[in-house]
């Protein structure tokens, strides 16, 4: 697929940076005047200081490698940087995002690329989105740099893992950032300076080109985990890389078997079309009986529209257990964190239904973009972990999670998302379910439709007994009307 869109990583690429311990050391005065002004006094020469941040620091870099997360400002400070220290939570609340600020922008020397101003405005001039990708603790250092640099104009999405809450090589950011740009993750080309992290998490997210640019910086990390389709050491020779895509991306292109077909994309709902469980709610039906409960001792509607919250990103994952355990009279502290588990082992309790993965990867194969539409309260980092692990988590040209825009199936709007995001027409795509309510969605929209596992009665225009019967469906046989080349709905 033609590319549509160039993300870039910031630190690194965009500009390049370093720092040792003598030019942090000169920081840490103006560390000390911050600390003061919110209130915080710490009885620690500069030495200390200084001694006392960068260990907190690695303690929380070294735990967000493993984890992917990306914690608030004020909790950086509090749990991992200040942890030891005599310091009001309420005071560190406050200052948090501006102490991390000060950190990103004066422990580190930075400076742009000095070629990054013309390489913008040629990619620009191509037509081409220009996103950006940012693992960053502050909200404020990318937007503070990029207009320090006079480059802001050119970055939209500007994607942070401070805002989104996860960090490269996650592919949950890069399919956000996808999502922003409105093109198929299979249109993206990323482009960063670590393999760990940028390289690794861009494959694992789908895009079409993944791109290394070298930075003169020793890290002190392992820097693997994939292979880039090309490593440069100067932005400017990415500008003859998408040229040569371009030019190359008609006979590289892979059209649907047939090109006059219609169908173009298939959107999956994911609960009961990619994956079931068999053992549904047992663990916390367990916990609830050795607590002297009953599942049922709140009515399923009550649940359910506390469920909707979830789904709709009105509550996280973990307020929503929490909500629902005290629904059942579950308050006290060990008991919650017993249901706590439960509900974990509830949600990690998936079975992949037999034939998807082959399925997913012979539909790719032949060239249609696949998409997932789902109605959820698990982040999408976690589902794309469960279709990774069945060795299909790089397929999807987009993730639509109702969890991310606060809207739910059937609402035309989600649907909506995807085909701007693929940049085609809603007859150009056929809609995977098993509900009839989400059926008639995609229908109401203009979407063929298919069920499968589907609800007694369900109306749809193709009904599958298996899902790899999905390779033979009537659906993929529709013959196009002529039209010349599909319009984004953008």
């Amino acid at each position: 697929m033609t590319i549509q869109a160039v993300v870039f990583d910031m630190g690194g690429t965009i500009e390049t940076f370093w720092y040792s311990r003598e030019s942090r050391l000169q920081a840490v005065p103006g560390l000390r005047q911050r600390l003061l002004s919110a209130g915080i006094n710490l009885p620690l020469d500069d030495e200390q200081l200084y001694e006392v941040v960068a260990a907190g620091l690695e303690r929380y870099h070294q735990w967000s490698l493993r984890s992917l997360e990306e914690l608030p400002a004020h909790k950086v400070w509090r749990e991992y940087v200040l942890a030891n220290q005599p310091v009001d939570p309420v005071w560190l609340e406050a200052a948090g995002e501006d102490l991390m600020l000060y950190i990103e922008t004066r422990f580190y020397q930075r400076s742009m690329r000095p070629e990054a101003p013309g390489v913008l405005e040629s990619i620009q001039r191509m037509g081409l989105t220009i996103g950006l990708i940012s693992n960053v603790c502050s909200r404020g250092q990318v937007p503070t740099c990029l207009e320090k640099y006079g480059l802001r104009e050119y970055f939209n999405p500007v994607v942070l893992s401070s805002e989104y809450g996860r960090r490269k090589p996650d592919p949950s950011i890069f399919h956000y950032a996808a999502r922003l740009a409105e093109a198929p993750t299979s249109a993206c080309a990323y482009v960063g300076d670590r393999v760990s992290r940028d390289i690794k998490g861009a494959r694992a997210a789908g895009y079409g080109m993944a791109i290394q640019i070298r930075h003169d910086f020793h890290h002190g990390e392992d820097d693997d985990g994939a292979v880039p389709d090309a490593t440069i050491d100067s932005l400017t020779e990415l500008i003859e890389i998408l040229h040569t895509e371009q030019s190359a991306s008609a006979p590289r292109r892979r059209p649907p078997p047939n090109p006059d077909l219609q169908v173009r994309a298939l959107l999956f709902d994911a609960g009961d079309i990619l994956y079931r469980r068999p053992n549904k709610g047992q663990s916390l039906a367990d916990f609830l009986t050795a607590q002297g409960a009953n599942v049922n001792d709140v009515p399923a509607e009550v649940v359910r529209s506390l469920r909707e919250c979830a789904y709709r990103g009105e509550l996280g994952q973990e307020q929503f257990r929490r909500a629902l355990l005290g629904l059942y009279g579950v308050i006290e502290s060990g008991a919650v964190e017993q249901g706590m588990r439960a509900l974990e082992q509830d949600d990690q309790s998936v079975c992949i239904i037999e034939g998807v993965a082959e399925t997913l990867a012979s539909l790719k194969a032949r060239g249609y973009l696949l998409g997932i539409i789902t109605d959820t309260g698990v982040p999408v980092h976690a589902k794309l972990a469960w279709f990774a692990g069945a060795g299909f988590g790089h397929v999807w040209d987009c993730f639509i999670s109702s969890r991310e825009l606060g809207i739910q199936k059937p609402d035309p709007r989600i649907y909506q998302a995807a085909l701007r995001q693929l940049g085609l027409l809603a007859d150009q795509t056929a809609f995977v379910g098993h509900a009839q309510s989400e059926l008639d969605g995609a229908r109401a929209v203009g979407m063929h439709t298919v069920a499968f596992n589907y609800e007694p009665g369900a109306v749809a225009d193709d009904h599958l007994p298996t899902f790899p019967h999905l390779l033979d469906s009537t659906i993929l046989r529709l013959q196009a009307e002529p039209h010349p080349l599909p319009v984004s709905p953008r």
